[in-house]
Order: C-alpha cells, then structure tokens, then sequence
C-alpha cells in the first residue's frame, strides 16, 4: 500500500512539474523578448501580426462572432509593399504574447503616425477591402470574441494606445524611443525609462444581505446595470477607495469587504479592475444617489437578479420594467454571478 501511494505521488509531482514548467518556460521566454532586442527581432521572423487602424483591431465576421486574423512578418511586409510603405513600419509593432510552442504575438497599428519613420497612416478603407475585415470598434466588439482574442486585442489596445501619447520625455521633452518589444520607452536625452501604466480602478457589489445595489451612469448602454465603480485615488489602500466610492455614489457607508478578483479593462485607458464584495451596516439602507455620478441605483432582490443573469440576448431592446446586466467577459458579470450563486459570499469579514 506504501509503495503504490509512493508511486502515485511521484506521477502526480511529475505531471504538476510539467505544467508548471511550461508555465515558466513561456513567461521566461517572454521576459528575454522584453528585454533583449535581438531575440524579439528574431521572433518577429516566425512570429504573428494582429492588425490595428487608429485602436481599432481588424476582425472579421463569422456567423455572430468575430475572428481576429493573423498575418506573418513575410504577409505584412508584402501588404506593405503593395500600400507604398516602408517596412520599416513594422518598428511601431509591439509584443502581446506567446503560444505554448513559443511563437510571439505582434501587434501592429497601421493608422496611427509611425514613430519610426515618416510615413502617414494607411486608408482605412483601402486597407478593409484588401484584408477582406473591417477595423471595428473594440468595445462594441469584444463580447462577441473569443476569450483568447478579447484578451489580447485589449492588451494590444491598452499598448498601442500608450505608445502613442508617450512619444516625449516629461523631463526633456525629446522624442523618446521604444524597444523591440514595446515594453518600454527610454529618453536618449535624460535616459528615463518609462514603462506602461495601468489605473487601478475599485468595481464593488453592495450587499444588505438579502439585496444587492446596482447602478448605471448615463453612459451606459439602455437598460444595463452594474456595480459601482471608481479609481483610486493617490494614498489610497484599496479598502479605502470602496468605501470612499460607495459613499460618494449612493451615500452608504460599509460594513465589511471582501476581494473577489481583478481584470484587465482596456476602457476608455488601461485600467485594473479590482473587484470586491461589501455589505452594508444593519439598518443603513437608504440610497442617496449622486447625480453628478450616477444617472439611477437601487436595491434589486436575489429573483430579480437571476432572472436578468439567464437572459439570452440583453442587447435587445429594453422592454417594460427590465434590465440587463455586463455580458460575461466582464469582471462585473463575475461579482453579481457570485452573488447570485453565494448571496452570503459579501458578508464575510475582509
């Protein structure tokens, strides 16, 4: 009996081993094309290319779901050619990942002003017709994309984006020069290395232990409610921004916390979404809205909740007395499943 639970301990050492190497092996692999600019160069020769014009990724549509294309260093470098431009463009890419088999992934913006050479943006329309895709609002797009593809395309976003409105040294005010990979941006001048930043960003479901808060802002979607949100502000610990925001937007203070989870959210800036449970005080339950922050809130029961959760197609339009909640690949989704699934899981102390 001893040497068979030996046996099965070992297999189950060495088959954790393996995943957990693989694991290492991509990240490490990733951490020498972030650093070595010879090794990315040499990455992008086998590697993939996913397409941008001006933030929007190029995508193409497949029943009702959309399909990010990839194209290899060879392709884009005849696309290019075939466009008028330099290949050097190809400088303005940045690195977004690997697969297991360690092939990188590119990202590429062909509509924003190149940093590395002169030429102008590529015509949009041009460009569609000759890719047989459309340049498609992310945002608009990403819940009808794989997880696989929503996850890099936002990556890709969040870093095109930054590069874009860090061309310059604070300091200096020289141009500023990016590496191979993108993962940061030196100042020739002052020698600053800048690297990309997120927001952190506090997204909390309120709890009276029975009910659970939702809101919307103007912005929103008709019809879609969610859970609060708001950055951090300077000096802040995470607790103390959810408990700054919900009494900023609905005039409740709170009782306990308790984390959930976070998120990469690409909108309108790179953001990290920190998600948390919180419940209120016993007898405190009046809402005060803050229009200047909110457009409605309120108190919605477990049933009501539910039911929203199982609505097939929320962006319908929205019928009499309904609403719908964020579709699934977004964090808040995650927090009000939970609750519905654990209704208790915001009243456990933090």
């Amino acid at each position: 009996m001893s040497l068979y639970c030996g046996i099965a301990c070992r297999k189950k050492s060495f088959w954790c081993y393996r995943l957990l190497s693989t694991y290492v092996t991509k990240t490490r692999y990733l951490f020498e094309l972030k650093e070595d600019d010879d090794a990315c160069k040499k990455a992008q020769q086998t590697g993939a290319f996913y397409l941008f014009h001006s933030l929007a990724p190029l995508l193409q549509k497949s029943e009702q779901r959309y399909q990010a294309p990839q194209y290899s260093l060879l392709e884009l470098e005849r696309l290019l050619a075939k466009f008028g431009q330099d290949t050097q463009r190809i400088e303005d890419s940045v690195l977004i990942g690997c697969s297991k088999q360690h092939e990188a992934w590119f990202a590429l913006d062909l509509g924003l002003n190149s940093s590395s050479s002169l030429n102008a943006s590529l015509q949009k329309a041009e460009m569609e017709i000759e890719l047989k895709g459309s340049f498609t609002d992310l945002r608009k797009a990403l819940f009808q994309l794989n997880t696989k593809d929503a996850s890099l395309l936002t990556t890709a976003q969040a870093l095109l984006r930054w590069h874009d409105a860090h061309q310059f040294c604070s300091r200096s005010g020289q141009p500023t020069k990016k590496n191979v990979a993108g993962s940061k941006r030196v100042c020739p001048s002052s020698k600053i290395i800048y690297y990309p930043q997120m927001a952190p960003v506090v997204i909390t479901l309120v709890s009276d232990g029975t009910r659970c808060l939702l809101a919307r802002q103007s912005s929103f979607p008709k019809g879609m409610y969610s859970a609060l949100a708001g950055f951090c502000d300077i000096g802040e610990s995470l607790e103390e921004a959810v408990r700054r925001e919900v009494a900023e937007e609905v005039g409740l203070e709170l009782e306990r916390l308790k984390y959930s989870a976070s998120q990469h959210w690409s909108f309108p800036n790179s953001s990290l979404m920190i998600a948390c449970h919180a419940s209120v005080k016993p007898g405190q339950t009046e809402i005060q809205v803050n229009l200047k922050e909110l457009e409605a809130a309120g108190w919605f029961s477990h049933d009501e909740v539910a039911t929203a959760l199982r609505r097939n197609n929320p962006y319908t339009q929205q019928q009499n007395g309904t609403f719908w909640l964020p579709p699934k690949l977004a964090i808040a989704h995650q927090l009000i499943k939970e609750w519905v699934e654990k209704p208790s899981c915001s009243t456990l102390p933090a």
